[in-house]
């Protein structure tokens, strides 16, 4: 899968741009806040419909424009695609092959895509809530149904904890096990596909990280909370931990238990890399991360997703740009940097110069 072509419009400091990408290496390089990684965040944009760096829209839009145009002209397996977003402040619209589509979930799947920047970090160092977040945005765009069932879920959740802090009890407990019924249902969904996804992951994460250390350190990853058995068998583990923490939850004032709570455990060489691994240890786990999960993608969907690297190679040695850029080969990466110089290795790449929010031709 790539990306032929990619058009801006008022998006960030972009007026009106057309960028044309290659087969392998792009690389995007310039003087920082010129616009290279508002580049990368609207192609990871069109991928998934969801700005890796802002969670408001109106954010995208450049100061004094009614709204942001950007659209993508994609290749693969099944022919070409093109996908096209108009951001306004409060609303969008977004284009496949020019017909509009009214739900979020029908953006994912067209085109995959993988992005990693300095601020993947926070997946080895902060809380639960990153990796959870890692987890939704990598299996919605290889399995809609869960993306569909995650939103569910979070919607039945927010109406089962504003139950909990009704203070009619007699209310709350007959009406708890209504709720359960269906947010266990969608938790199971949840769950199944996170256990699968995960037991992929650790060993090619593992692979990969071992690669970039040259064997020095053992990366390990595992669910927190382990998920054993079929959905249906999971629908009823998780109704029955619910039911048996009534009381907590009612005393908490929201639902303690399930998927909106789950962590992976991290760990290099056994110790835990949010407490224990050094910047440079954090950078490299997370790295192996996301190229495991590039290889994830082209294994279940047959194709390799678009790799986006945004001001990676600062961060790293050069016998570690050397085993990243190599790891690259057969996919299309779009890697954001100063100098172009830094990254190429000996390999042929597409140079694009960006400048002031413009290609420098």
């Amino acid at each position: 899968m790539r990306i032929k072509n990619l058009k801006l419009k008022n998006f960030r400091n972009y007026v009106n741009e057309s960028i044309d990408f290659s087969e392998g290496l792009n690389v995007l390089f310039g003087r920082n806040a010129q616009g290279k990684t508002n580049c990368a965040e609207a192609v990871f944009y069109l991928c998934t419909g969801a700005s890796p760096r802002s969670r408001r829209d109106k954010q995208l839009i450049m100061h004094g424009a009614n709204c942001a145009e950007i659209s993508a002209l994609a290749e693969g397996a099944y022919g070409e695609i093109e996908i096209s977003a108009c951001i306004y402040e409060n609303s969008r619209e977004v284009r496949i092959n020019g017909n509009k589509i009214t739900r979020n979930a029908d953006i994912l799947g067209n085109i995959f895509s993988v992005f990693f920047s300095p601020q993947e970090l926070r997946l080895i160092q902060d809380g639960p809530d990153e990796r959870r977040r890692f987890l939704n945005v990598s299996i919605s765009q290889l399995n809609k149904p869960y993306y569909i069932a995650l939103m569910r879920y979070n919607k039945i959740l927010e109406q089962r904890n504003n139950l909990l802090k009704n203070r009619d009890l007699s209310l709350v407990y007959e009406t708890l096990p209504v709720w359960d019924e269906q947010l266990c249902r969608y938790a199971a969904a949840i769950a199944f596909k996170r256990a699968e996804f995960c037991a992929m992951l650790s060993p090619v994460a593992s692979e990969i990280h071992s690669y970039l250390t040259d064997g020095a350190e053992k990366l390990e990853i595992s669910p927190e909370k382990k998920y054993k058995g079929g959905e249906e068998e999971l629908t009823k583990r998780l109704f029955d931990e619910l039911s048996a923490n009534y009381e907590r939850d009612i005393r908490l004032g929201f639902t303690a238990s399930g998927p909106h709570r789950d962590d992976l455990d991290i760990k290099i060489d056994g110790a835990d890399a949010k407490n224990f691994a050094s910047q440079g240890q954090t950078r490299t786990a997370a790295l192996s991360v996301k190229l495991a999960e590039v290889e994830i993608f082209k294994k279940i969907s047959g194709e390799y997703p678009v790799l986006i690297l945004d001001d990676v190679m600062s961060e790293l040695d050069l016998p570690r740009r050397k085993k990243l850029v190599g790891r690259t080969h057969g996919l299309q990466t779009v890697l954001t940097c100063t100098h172009a110089e830094r990254v190429l290795c000996g390999r042929e790449v597409n140079k694009i110069k960006i400048e002031g929010g413009a290609v420098k031709r």
